[in-house]
Protein backbone atom coordinates (compact mmCIF):
# COMPACT_ATOMS: atom_id res chain seq x y z
CA UNK A 1 0.00 0.00 0.00
CA UNK A 2 1.34 3.42 -0.92
CA UNK A 3 0.56 6.84 0.53
CA UNK A 4 -0.66 9.37 -2.01
CA UNK A 5 -0.43 13.10 -1.29
CA UNK A 6 -1.56 14.22 -4.73
CA UNK A 7 -3.93 11.64 -6.24
CA UNK A 8 -3.61 10.98 -9.96
CA UNK A 9 -6.34 12.31 -12.22
CA UNK A 10 -9.27 9.97 -12.79
CA UNK A 11 -11.51 9.72 -15.84
CA UNK A 12 -14.85 7.96 -15.64
CA UNK A 13 -15.28 4.87 -17.77
CA UNK A 14 -18.13 4.54 -20.24
CA UNK A 15 -19.74 2.03 -17.88
CA UNK A 16 -19.65 4.49 -14.99
CA UNK A 17 -20.93 7.30 -17.20
CA UNK A 18 -23.87 5.15 -18.27
CA UNK A 19 -24.60 4.36 -14.63
CA UNK A 20 -24.57 8.08 -13.83
CA UNK A 21 -27.13 8.76 -16.56
CA UNK A 22 -29.37 5.96 -15.29
CA UNK A 23 -29.36 7.46 -11.80
CA UNK A 24 -30.02 10.93 -13.20
CA UNK A 25 -33.03 9.69 -15.16
CA UNK A 26 -34.40 7.86 -12.11
CA UNK A 27 -34.08 10.96 -9.94
CA UNK A 28 -35.73 13.18 -12.54
CA UNK A 29 -38.69 10.80 -12.61
CA UNK A 30 -38.86 10.74 -8.80
CA UNK A 31 -38.90 14.54 -8.57
CA UNK A 32 -41.55 14.78 -11.29
CA UNK A 33 -43.66 12.23 -9.40
CA UNK A 34 -43.35 14.22 -6.17
CA UNK A 35 -41.44 11.47 -4.39
CA UNK A 36 -39.32 14.11 -2.69
CA UNK A 37 -38.62 17.83 -2.75
CA UNK A 38 -34.98 18.71 -3.55
CA UNK A 39 -33.30 20.24 -0.53
CA UNK A 40 -29.90 21.12 0.92
CA UNK A 41 -27.71 19.01 3.20
CA UNK A 42 -29.94 15.99 2.62
CA UNK A 43 -27.33 13.39 3.54
CA UNK A 44 -27.67 14.64 7.11
CA UNK A 45 -31.18 16.09 7.43
CA UNK A 46 -33.50 14.16 5.10
CA UNK A 47 -34.23 10.65 6.39
CA UNK A 48 -36.46 8.54 4.15
CA UNK A 49 -36.18 4.77 4.69
CA UNK A 50 -38.63 4.05 1.86
CA UNK A 51 -36.51 6.01 -0.62
CA UNK A 52 -33.41 4.19 0.58
CA UNK A 53 -35.11 0.87 -0.14
CA UNK A 54 -35.90 2.09 -3.66
CA UNK A 55 -32.22 2.78 -4.19
CA UNK A 56 -31.29 -0.58 -2.69
CA UNK A 57 -33.65 -2.39 -5.07
CA UNK A 58 -31.69 -0.84 -7.94
CA UNK A 59 -28.35 -1.90 -6.50
CA UNK A 60 -27.31 1.62 -5.49
CA UNK A 61 -26.70 0.96 -1.78
CA UNK A 62 -23.67 -1.04 -0.64
CA UNK A 63 -22.32 -0.94 -4.15
CA UNK A 64 -18.72 -1.73 -3.18
CA UNK A 65 -19.66 -4.56 -0.79
CA UNK A 66 -18.51 -7.92 -2.22
CA UNK A 67 -21.17 -10.17 -3.72
CA UNK A 68 -20.49 -12.86 -1.10
CA UNK A 69 -21.89 -10.50 1.55
CA UNK A 70 -24.95 -9.51 -0.43
CA UNK A 71 -23.32 -6.57 -2.18
CA UNK A 72 -22.70 -5.72 -5.80
CA UNK A 73 -18.91 -5.75 -6.03
CA UNK A 74 -18.77 -2.49 -7.94
CA UNK A 75 -15.99 0.09 -7.89
CA UNK A 76 -15.58 3.14 -5.68
CA UNK A 77 -15.85 5.21 -8.85
CA UNK A 78 -19.25 3.71 -9.62
CA UNK A 79 -20.36 4.52 -6.08
CA UNK A 80 -18.96 8.05 -6.44
CA UNK A 81 -21.07 8.66 -9.56
CA UNK A 82 -24.25 7.49 -7.82
CA UNK A 83 -23.70 9.50 -4.64
CA UNK A 84 -22.80 12.62 -6.59
CA UNK A 85 -26.03 12.45 -8.57
CA UNK A 86 -28.08 11.89 -5.41
CA UNK A 87 -26.55 14.89 -3.69
CA UNK A 88 -26.68 17.17 -6.71
CA UNK A 89 -30.46 16.82 -6.90
CA UNK A 90 -30.92 17.01 -3.11
CA UNK A 91 -32.39 13.53 -2.60
CA UNK A 92 -33.30 12.25 0.91
CA UNK A 93 -30.40 9.86 1.54
CA UNK A 94 -29.63 10.22 5.25
CA UNK A 95 -31.06 6.79 6.11
CA UNK A 96 -28.32 4.89 4.28
CA UNK A 97 -25.52 7.42 4.38
CA UNK A 98 -23.45 6.43 7.43
CA UNK A 99 -23.98 2.71 6.92
CA UNK A 100 -22.93 2.86 3.28
CA UNK A 101 -20.10 5.36 3.64
CA UNK A 102 -18.36 4.21 6.83
CA UNK A 103 -19.88 1.19 8.52
CA UNK A 104 -19.68 -1.18 5.56
CA UNK A 105 -16.02 -0.39 4.72
CA UNK A 106 -15.07 -0.72 8.41
CA UNK A 107 -16.82 -4.07 8.70
CA UNK A 108 -15.05 -5.29 5.58
CA UNK A 109 -11.67 -4.25 6.93
CA UNK A 110 -11.96 -5.03 10.64
CA UNK A 111 -15.14 -7.05 11.18
CA UNK A 112 -15.32 -10.75 11.94
CA UNK A 113 -16.91 -13.13 9.48
CA UNK A 114 -19.93 -13.30 11.78
CA UNK A 115 -20.27 -9.51 11.82
CA UNK A 116 -19.94 -9.23 8.06
CA UNK A 117 -22.57 -11.86 7.38
CA UNK A 118 -24.89 -10.44 10.04
CA UNK A 119 -24.79 -6.77 9.06
CA UNK A 120 -23.63 -6.30 5.47
CA UNK A 121 -26.58 -7.94 3.66
CA UNK A 122 -29.01 -5.84 5.71
CA UNK A 123 -27.10 -2.64 4.91
CA UNK A 124 -27.07 -3.47 1.20
CA UNK A 125 -30.82 -4.14 1.27
CA UNK A 126 -31.48 -0.78 2.91
CA UNK A 127 -32.91 -2.56 5.94
CA UNK A 128 -30.40 -1.51 8.60
CA UNK A 129 -29.42 2.05 9.41
CA UNK A 130 -26.40 3.07 11.46
CA UNK A 131 -24.94 6.02 13.30
CA UNK A 132 -21.47 6.94 14.55
CA UNK A 133 -20.74 7.23 18.28
CA UNK A 134 -17.51 9.20 18.42
CA UNK A 135 -18.02 12.78 19.61
CA UNK A 136 -18.79 13.54 23.26
CA UNK A 137 -19.74 16.69 25.17
CA UNK A 138 -16.07 17.39 25.96
CA UNK A 139 -14.54 15.51 23.02
CA UNK A 140 -15.20 16.76 19.53
CA UNK A 141 -12.26 16.74 17.16
CA UNK A 142 -9.96 15.54 19.98
CA UNK A 143 -11.23 11.96 20.12
CA UNK A 144 -8.29 10.87 22.27
CA UNK A 145 -10.07 12.55 25.18
CA UNK A 146 -13.25 10.44 25.06
CA UNK A 147 -14.66 9.64 28.48
CA UNK A 148 -16.97 6.74 27.61
CA UNK A 149 -15.65 3.64 29.36
CA UNK A 150 -15.98 -0.06 28.60
CA UNK A 151 -15.25 -2.61 31.33
CA UNK A 152 -14.95 -6.28 30.65
CA UNK A 153 -17.47 -8.70 32.17
CA UNK A 154 -18.34 -12.34 31.56
CA UNK A 155 -19.21 -12.71 27.88
CA UNK A 156 -18.67 -9.13 26.88
CA UNK A 157 -18.30 -5.50 27.89
CA UNK A 158 -20.37 -2.91 29.73
CA UNK A 159 -20.35 0.64 28.34
CA UNK A 160 -20.92 3.79 30.38
CA UNK A 161 -20.84 7.29 28.91
CA UNK A 162 -22.41 9.88 26.61
CA UNK A 163 -22.14 10.44 22.90
CA UNK A 164 -23.36 13.64 21.28
CA UNK A 165 -24.09 15.07 17.83
CA UNK A 166 -25.05 11.55 16.75
CA UNK A 167 -26.88 12.05 13.48
CA UNK A 168 -29.98 9.93 13.03
CA UNK A 169 -29.58 7.98 16.28
CA UNK A 170 -33.33 8.22 16.94
CA UNK A 171 -33.95 6.44 13.63
CA UNK A 172 -30.91 4.15 13.44
CA UNK A 173 -30.65 0.54 14.54
CA UNK A 174 -27.06 0.59 15.80
CA UNK A 175 -23.85 2.60 15.95
CA UNK A 176 -20.14 2.11 16.37
CA UNK A 177 -19.13 3.48 19.77
CA UNK A 178 -15.58 4.52 20.55
CA UNK A 179 -14.78 3.82 24.20
CA UNK A 180 -11.78 3.66 26.48
CA UNK A 181 -10.89 0.12 27.51
CA UNK A 182 -7.63 0.96 29.31
CA UNK A 183 -6.47 3.89 31.48
CA UNK A 184 -5.07 6.93 29.69
CA UNK A 185 -1.36 6.64 28.93
CA UNK A 186 0.09 10.20 29.14
CA UNK A 187 2.75 9.19 26.65
CA UNK A 188 0.25 7.88 24.13
CA UNK A 189 -3.27 9.26 24.59
CA UNK A 190 -4.52 7.36 21.54
CA UNK A 191 -3.79 3.98 23.10
CA UNK A 192 -6.43 2.02 24.99
CA UNK A 193 -9.39 2.90 22.76
CA UNK A 194 -11.72 0.29 21.25
CA UNK A 195 -14.81 0.16 19.05
CA UNK A 196 -18.08 -1.63 19.74
CA UNK A 197 -21.17 -2.30 17.65
CA UNK A 198 -23.98 -1.12 19.94
CA UNK A 199 -27.65 -1.96 19.49
CA UNK A 200 -29.43 1.39 19.93
CA UNK A 201 -32.53 -0.43 21.19
CA UNK A 202 -30.63 -2.24 23.95
CA UNK A 203 -31.34 -1.84 27.66
CA UNK A 204 -29.52 1.18 29.08
CA UNK A 205 -29.53 3.19 25.85
CA UNK A 206 -31.35 6.54 26.05
CA UNK A 207 -31.55 8.85 23.04
CA UNK A 208 -32.31 12.53 23.61
CA UNK A 209 -32.94 15.01 20.79
CA UNK A 210 -30.74 18.00 20.01
CA UNK A 211 -33.18 20.34 18.28
CA UNK A 212 -31.81 22.77 15.69
CA UNK A 213 -32.65 26.49 15.55
CA UNK A 214 -35.28 25.83 12.89
CA UNK A 215 -36.97 23.17 15.01
CA UNK A 216 -35.65 20.22 13.02
CA UNK A 217 -34.11 17.17 14.64
CA UNK A 218 -31.32 15.09 13.24
CA UNK A 219 -28.66 15.38 15.96
CA UNK A 220 -29.00 13.46 19.21
CA UNK A 221 -27.27 12.76 22.48
CA UNK A 222 -26.94 9.06 23.28
CA UNK A 223 -26.59 8.04 26.92
CA UNK A 224 -25.04 4.65 27.60
CA UNK A 225 -25.90 3.47 31.11
CA UNK A 226 -24.25 0.09 31.74
CA UNK A 227 -25.07 -1.12 28.23
CA UNK A 228 -23.97 -4.70 27.68
CA UNK A 229 -22.17 -5.48 24.41
CA UNK A 230 -21.29 -9.14 23.77
CA UNK A 231 -17.76 -10.12 22.84
CA UNK A 232 -18.79 -10.90 19.28
CA UNK A 233 -19.78 -7.25 18.81
CA UNK A 234 -16.28 -5.88 19.41
CA UNK A 235 -15.08 -4.36 16.15
CA UNK A 236 -11.51 -5.33 15.35
CA UNK A 237 -9.09 -5.62 18.25
CA UNK A 238 -9.35 -4.27 21.75
CA UNK A 239 -7.02 -1.30 22.10
CA UNK A 240 -6.85 -0.65 18.35
CA UNK A 241 -9.80 1.74 18.18
CA UNK A 242 -7.75 4.78 17.25
CA UNK A 243 -6.09 3.04 14.32
CA UNK A 244 -9.47 1.78 13.15
CA UNK A 245 -11.18 5.17 13.46
CA UNK A 246 -8.46 7.01 11.57
CA UNK A 247 -8.60 4.42 8.80
CA UNK A 248 -12.25 5.40 8.24
CA UNK A 249 -11.56 9.10 7.80
CA UNK A 250 -10.69 9.04 4.10
CA UNK A 251 -14.15 7.59 3.48
CA UNK A 252 -15.80 10.19 5.72
CA UNK A 253 -13.96 13.30 4.57
CA UNK A 254 -13.44 12.96 0.85
CA UNK A 255 -16.84 12.24 -0.66
CA UNK A 256 -19.18 14.50 -2.65
CA UNK A 257 -21.12 15.30 0.53
CA UNK A 258 -18.22 17.54 1.51
CA UNK A 259 -18.82 19.96 -1.34
CA UNK A 260 -22.32 19.34 -2.71
CA UNK A 261 -24.49 19.96 0.37
CA UNK A 262 -25.62 23.30 -1.06
CA UNK A 263 -25.45 22.42 -4.75
CA UNK A 264 -29.27 22.33 -5.08
CA UNK A 265 -29.28 25.95 -3.88
CA UNK A 266 -26.65 26.94 -6.43
CA UNK A 267 -28.63 25.23 -9.18
CA UNK A 268 -31.82 27.02 -8.10
CA UNK A 269 -30.01 30.38 -7.99
CA UNK A 270 -28.56 29.88 -11.46
CA UNK A 271 -32.03 29.06 -12.80
CA UNK A 272 -33.47 32.12 -11.08
CA UNK A 273 -30.76 34.38 -12.48
CA UNK A 274 -31.30 33.13 -16.02
CA UNK A 275 -35.02 33.80 -15.55
CA UNK A 276 -34.69 37.30 -14.10
CA UNK A 277 -31.48 38.67 -15.61
CA UNK A 278 -30.56 36.66 -18.71
CA UNK A 279 -27.28 37.53 -20.35
CA UNK A 280 -25.84 39.35 -17.31
CA UNK A 281 -23.07 38.34 -14.92
CA UNK A 282 -24.26 36.72 -11.69
CA UNK A 283 -21.02 36.11 -9.82
CA UNK A 284 -22.01 32.45 -9.50
CA UNK A 285 -19.47 31.30 -12.06
CA UNK A 286 -16.67 31.16 -9.49
CA UNK A 287 -18.68 28.62 -7.52
CA UNK A 288 -19.08 26.43 -10.58
CA UNK A 289 -15.32 26.60 -11.14
CA UNK A 290 -14.56 25.67 -7.54
CA UNK A 291 -17.00 22.75 -7.56
CA UNK A 292 -15.48 21.49 -10.79
CA UNK A 293 -12.04 21.40 -9.17
CA UNK A 294 -13.42 19.78 -6.01
CA UNK A 295 -15.19 17.15 -8.09
CA UNK A 296 -11.89 16.22 -9.71
CA UNK A 297 -10.01 16.10 -6.41
CA UNK A 298 -12.72 14.06 -4.72
CA UNK A 299 -13.09 11.54 -7.51
CA UNK A 300 -9.31 11.15 -7.54
CA UNK A 301 -9.44 10.20 -3.86
CA UNK A 302 -12.10 7.63 -4.80
CA UNK A 303 -9.61 6.31 -7.32
CA UNK A 304 -7.01 5.96 -4.57
CA UNK A 305 -9.46 4.06 -2.37
CA UNK A 306 -10.20 1.77 -5.29
CA UNK A 307 -6.47 1.10 -5.72
CA UNK A 308 -6.01 0.46 -1.99
CA UNK A 309 -3.79 3.52 -1.56
CA UNK A 310 -3.83 5.97 1.34
CA UNK A 311 -5.17 9.43 0.56
CA UNK A 312 -5.68 10.92 4.02
CA UNK A 313 -4.08 14.27 3.19
CA UNK A 314 -6.03 14.72 -0.02
CA UNK A 315 -9.22 13.66 1.77
CA UNK A 316 -8.63 16.31 4.44
CA UNK A 317 -8.07 18.87 1.68
CA UNK A 318 -11.40 17.97 0.07
CA UNK A 319 -13.11 18.46 3.40
CA UNK A 320 -11.48 21.83 4.18
CA UNK A 321 -11.99 23.35 0.73
CA UNK A 322 -15.34 21.69 0.06
CA UNK A 323 -17.12 22.60 3.28
CA UNK A 324 -15.87 26.18 3.01
CA UNK A 325 -17.27 26.37 -0.51
CA UNK A 326 -20.64 24.97 0.62
CA UNK A 327 -20.96 27.84 3.06
CA UNK A 328 -19.76 30.38 0.50
CA UNK A 329 -22.57 29.35 -1.85
CA UNK A 330 -25.12 29.96 0.90
CA UNK A 331 -23.63 33.38 1.61
CA UNK A 332 -23.59 34.39 -2.06
CA UNK A 333 -27.21 33.50 -2.70
CA UNK A 334 -28.31 35.13 0.57
CA UNK A 335 -26.58 38.35 -0.54
CA UNK A 336 -28.16 38.18 -4.00
CA UNK A 337 -31.60 37.88 -2.44
CA UNK A 338 -30.94 40.71 0.00
CA UNK A 339 -29.76 42.95 -2.86
CA UNK A 340 -32.86 42.21 -4.91
CA UNK A 341 -30.85 40.57 -7.70
CA UNK A 342 -33.33 37.71 -7.97
CA UNK A 343 -36.56 39.67 -7.52
CA UNK A 344 -39.12 38.62 -10.07
CA UNK A 345 -38.31 34.92 -10.05
CA UNK A 346 -41.47 32.83 -10.37
CA UNK A 347 -41.14 31.11 -6.98
CA UNK A 348 -39.19 33.49 -4.79
CA UNK A 349 -40.59 31.89 -1.63
CA UNK A 350 -39.16 28.48 -2.47
CA UNK A 351 -35.74 29.94 -3.28
CA UNK A 352 -35.74 31.95 -0.05
CA UNK A 353 -36.68 28.88 1.99
CA UNK A 354 -33.86 26.88 0.41
CA UNK A 355 -31.42 29.71 1.12
CA UNK A 356 -32.54 30.03 4.75
CA UNK A 357 -32.07 26.29 5.24
CA UNK A 358 -28.55 26.45 3.80
CA UNK A 359 -27.58 29.41 5.99
CA UNK A 360 -28.84 27.62 9.11
CA UNK A 361 -26.88 24.50 8.24
CA UNK A 362 -23.70 26.39 7.36
CA UNK A 363 -22.06 26.35 10.84
CA UNK A 364 -22.04 22.56 10.81
CA UNK A 365 -20.35 22.21 7.43
CA UNK A 366 -16.86 22.98 8.74
CA UNK A 367 -17.34 21.25 12.12
CA UNK A 368 -18.61 17.74 11.41
CA UNK A 369 -16.09 15.11 10.40
CA UNK A 370 -13.29 17.07 12.11
CA UNK A 371 -13.09 20.83 12.31
CA UNK A 372 -11.30 22.60 9.49
CA UNK A 373 -8.82 24.00 12.01
CA UNK A 374 -7.80 20.47 13.01
CA UNK A 375 -7.70 19.31 9.40
CA UNK A 376 -5.35 22.09 8.37
CA UNK A 377 -2.91 20.53 10.82
CA UNK A 378 -3.49 17.13 9.22
CA UNK A 379 -2.75 18.62 5.80
CA UNK A 380 0.37 20.39 7.08
CA UNK A 381 1.72 17.17 8.57
CA UNK A 382 0.89 15.22 5.42
CA UNK A 383 2.86 17.72 3.35
CA UNK A 384 5.77 17.62 5.80
CA UNK A 385 5.26 21.21 6.93
CA UNK A 386 5.06 20.45 10.66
Amino acid sequence: MTTTLVPPLVTESEQTRELRLQVRAFLRAEVDAGSFTPWVDTWLTRWDAAFTRKLAERGWVGMTVPVEYGGHGRTFLDRFAVTEELLAVGAPVAAQWVADRQIAPSLLRFGTEHQKRTFLPRIVAGEMCWGIGMSEPESGSDLASVQTRARQVDGGWVLQGRKTWTSGAHEADAFFALARTAPVDPGNRHAGLSQFAVDLHADGVTIEPIVAMNGSRHFNEVLLDDVFVPDDMVLGEIGQGWHQVTSELAFERSGPERFLSTYPLLDAALTAHRETRPGTSSGLGRHIARLTALHQLSISVAGCLQAGDQADTAAALVKVLGTTEEGDIADTVERMLADGELDGVADLGALTALTDAAVLQRPGFTLRGGTNEILRGVIARGLGLR
